[in-house]
């Protein structure tokens, strides 16, 4: 005898039986019928050529854009709704090949370029000389080894917290949020924190296109630097960062200088200012000399002038001179008692004085003229 169920205990049944047989699956299709509903559920189909199954998940679940026609990879649960409809509960979603990645990403970077979060305006410097810095990668990673090793051999001394992560797969985006976090709220804050990561595929770096962790860096407290990936390699968290590298290379060579180079410019700045200074000390000694020639110059023509004067005044007092007077012919004529003879009178003796001789006459007359 066929054993009897209602509505609601036939479809509890079935679905146990699907959760135990198929607990979770991967399916490979393409997306149809796409739509988001209050900002809160998402519905859409995913299909192939011969079949369609309708699939749900929460908005907060949907981490990359997603369009019709793109082809996708759900991992999800197979379920039976109460009204008898079979459906698959979405998990996780992500595009397939390389067709559906490229435009998945533009689509993504078309929506968070319209919120402004790529804006140039809002990225910050990174220090100039860190001390200390998180870096965020797989520690077992080739891209992580290249960083430390040449972070190490450019400067070194510093001080390196490492959060080690998935840098792919369905994991990764979410533990890479979760140290961000970590770093952002740390008692004993770091300077910077660089994102690392090694090149691959664009599958291999989709992790990095994941809306909510481009969402995470570009609200991080502490400012970040990428290097994900090869050269030619962009992703959406590279847009968001404050500092895109090339590559974990160059994460590090952006990081910090290179220590032998600043010696370099340090000597060469010392010597710059070793020959300035012996530069204005010439400069300063040559004005020196100058002022003193200048000084002894102009003391020697003050002497020159003086001596000149001193010659016209001595001649001029030569000239002045009674004894060189008398020399000239003259004579010098006094009353015997030294009066001038203007006041002489008949009979008074006069000394009559030359150059050589004293000579004494009598006064016979002294008649006005």
């Amino acid at each position: 005898m066929n054993q009897t169920f209602s509505p609601s205990d036939f479809i509890a049944l079935t679905n146990q039986t699907l959760e135990y047989a198929y607990p979770s699956v991967e399916i490979v299709g393409e997306v149809s019928s796409f739509k988001i509903n209050q900002d809160k559920f998402v519905f859409f189909d995913i299909k192939d050529e011969k079949a369609s199954v309708g699939c749900f998940m929460m908005r907060f679940q949907l981490r990359i854009a997603v369009e019709d026609g793109m082809k996708v990879v759900i991992v999800a649960q197979p379920k039976l709704t109460q009204w008898g409809k079979f459906s698959l509960t979405v998990r996780t979603i992500m595009p397939v090949g390389e067709g559906s990645l490229k435009r998945s990403f533009e689509l993504l970077k078309a929506k968070l370029d319209k919120e402004g979060l790529f804006s140039i305006e809002r990225k910050r410097a990174l220090p100039e000389m860190p001390s200390r810095i998180g870096v965020i990668s797989s520690t077992q990673a080739a891209g992580y080894g290249d960083f430390i090793k040449i972070l190490d051999e450019r400067w070194g001394g510093m001080e390196v917290d490492v959060a080690h992560t998935q840098v792919q797969g369905e994991k990764a985006s979410e533990q890479i949020i979760r140290a961000l976090q970590h770093f952002n709220e740390s008692a004993d804050p770091l300077e910077v924190v660089v994102i690392v990561r090694g090149g691959g595929s664009l599958e291999d770096l989709s992790s990095f296109n994941d809306e909510p962790l481009v969402r995470a860096i570009a609200s991080s407290r502490l400012p970040v630097l990428t290097g994900i990936g090869h050269e030619v390699d962009v992703s959406l968290v590279d847009m968001a960062a404050d500092k895109a590298a090339s590559t974990p290379s160059n994460a590090a060579q952006v990081l910090v200088p290179d220590k032998k180079e600043v010696i370099l410019s340090l000597q060469s700045k010392l010597r710059r200012v070793v020959i300035d200074m012996e530069r204005t000390y010439e400069l300063k000694q040559q004005r020196i000399d100058s002022d003193i020639q200048s000084m002894a110059s102009l003391i020697e023509r003050q002497f020159e002038i003086l001596a000149n004067q001193h010659s016209t005044l001595s001649r001029s007092l030569s000239q002045l001179n009674p004894k060189n007077v008398l020399k000239r012919g003259y004579s010098l004529v006094k009353l015997e008692n030294n009066l001038p003879v203007q006041g002489a009178k008949k009979g008074d003796v006069l000394n009559i004085e030359t150059s050589k001789n004293i000579i004494k006459a009598g006064v016979i007359t002294n008649d006005k003229k």
